[in-house]
């Protein structure tokens, strides 16, 4: 027979709460947990910004800039989502990817947030091969309807 399986307080990916049998209040440990998850699925953010914004709506995502002050103070680099009219705070973990509204496009985190950078279309050359410049043309811009590469 296996050994039971033993939860800690917290999911260890994204801190999501566990609860626990005869847990008092368990409607607060399950409402965190949604609020995290209704973040952090499909995640999009504003932009990045170190300081929050004046009259922020429920729901909205900002990244949290290298130097924070107001309610994001020593939050640099977290995803800072407002719920409830609160700022919930998600640490973000390796290869967790996001769009972007701002910058038009996908962030990955690694070791920082990184963002592709915008490709430029083919031009000139002392050979032009018109069907090979089309489909690289046609590459990027689907590549930028996707949101993996920002508009140029």
């Amino acid at each position: 027979m296996s050994d039971p399986f033993a939860f800690t307080s917290s999911t260890p990916r994204h801190g999501l709460p566990n609860l626990f049998a005869a847990q008092a209040q368990k409607e607060f440990t399950v409402n965190e947990a949604f609020a995290l998850l209704d973040a952090l699925l499909h995640i999009v953010v504003e932009g990045e910004a170190s300081v929050p914004p004046v009259t922020p709506s429920d729901g909205e995502c900002w990244i949290v800039g290298a130097e924070p002050s107001g309610d994001w103070a020593e939050q640099a680099g977290t995803i800072a989502c407002r719920q409830g009219g609160s700022w919930l705070f998600l640490t973000p973990v390796e290869g967790m990817t996001l769009f972007d509204k701002e910058a038009g496009g996908m962030a990955r985190f690694a070791e920082g947030w990184h963002r592709a950078t915008p490709v430029s279309v083919p031009d000139g050359g002392s050979t032009v091969d018109a069907e090979a410049r089309a489909a690289i043309e046609d590459l990027i811009s689907e590549m930028v309807t996707l949101g993996i590469l920002p508009l140029a």
